[in-house]
């Protein structure tokens, strides 16, 4: 089958989130954002006793993943939804996984066959919805106003252009409806300086939109909160971001997650009986090397972080 996404940091997550068992024996993993299936194809592959779950919002996408793992059989199954809410009814049913990944990028896929105007490359329905639920981006930029949308792009993606790329899709939109992904982003080149060598103008704005579409940066604590308290003790997890905004966000939860206790300025406030909930294994997270890089460029911007759990949660 044909296959668009080749999955990020591989020698590095197999090597982190290796199982703890001989060949993953009675081990379960999550792959808590599978899309088109490439990391867990890699893990059942290489531990041919672990069991796998994957998740992912995007039903479309997931059906490819169901096709190219079908040959594990019994081994993998999967949950259509969001994996935050996944997490969460784990603890009802006395589930814990042993391995929990969750890669926080949007598949080639999804730029490439959905349709759903996710690249300014295509001339496409502006829509960039994973699980085609709440509002597209079509509607997004047509309800939201001028500040709205600037602030919407800036704190989205850090767009140095967002009060000149709002103002021209404000001035646009009261010409005719924004409805193509080619629409928008020629609106956006038109509207700021090409003075950045090999990316689109328009590269920020798309990813602040599919960002706000979709709820990332919201949904994201709930997520790692969630997936922790699932994890089993001695269980590991990966997380893999892909911009600065993300990063931050998984940075400042494992290092909360991995002191001791919160200290005011008075008096130090014990959580968890003063016990650390988990162990950092990546300080400064990890980076694709130069070769990876070479044969597969979404690479450069991703970072790996790992954390191992030591301490049940109250």
């Amino acid at each position: 089958m044909e296959i668009a996404h080749t999955p990020v940091l591989l020698r590095e997550t197999l090597r982190l989130l290796a199982p703890r068992t001989p060949q993953g024996a009675g081990e379960l993993m999550v792959d808590a954002t599978v899309g088109e299936g490439g990391h867990s194809f890699a893990f059942l592959s290489r531990f041919p006793e672990l069991r796998v779950i994957g998740v992912d919002a995007d039903p479309e996408i997931q059906a490819v993943a169901k096709e190219r793992l079908k040959e594990f059989g019994g081994r993998v199954s999967f949950y259509t939804g969001w994996s935050q809410d996944f997490f969460a009814e784990l603890p009802e049913q006395g589930v814990q996984p042993d391995t929990i990944l969750i890669d926080l990028g949007i598949s080639l896929y999804h730029y490439e066959k959905s349709g759903r105007g996710f690249s300014f490359l295509n001339d496409e329905a502006l829509d960039m919805r994973l699980d085609r639920t709440g509002r597209s981006a079509a509607k997004l930029i047509a309800s939201l106003s001028e500040r709205e949308l600037a602030d919407l792009l800036y704190y989205n993606a850090e767009e140095r252009y967002s009060r000149r790329i709002a103002r021209a899709i404000v001035e646009a939109r009261a010409r005719a409806t924004i409805s193509s992904s080619a629409a928008l982003a020629d609106i956006v080149a038109r509207a700021v300086p090409s003075n950045e060598r090999g990316r689109h103008p328009a590269t920020k704005t798309f990813q602040a939109l599919r960002i706000a579409v979709n709820g990332e940066l919201e949904r994201l604590p709930a997520l790692l909160d969630a997936a922790l308290r699932a994890l089993a003790v001695g269980g590991r997890m990966g997380v893999i971001t892909f911009h600065s905004l993300e990063d931050r966000i998984v940075k400042n939860f494992f290092r909360e997650k991995s002191r001791d206790c919160i200290s005011s300025p008075s008096t130090p406030i014990d959580r968890d009986k003063g016990h650390r909930i988990m162990e950092l294994l990546t300080r400064k997270g990890l980076v694709a090397e130069a070769d990876e890089i070479k044969q597969n460029p979404p690479s450069r911007s991703a970072r790996l972080r790992v954390i191992e759990k030591i301490f049940k949660q109250t």
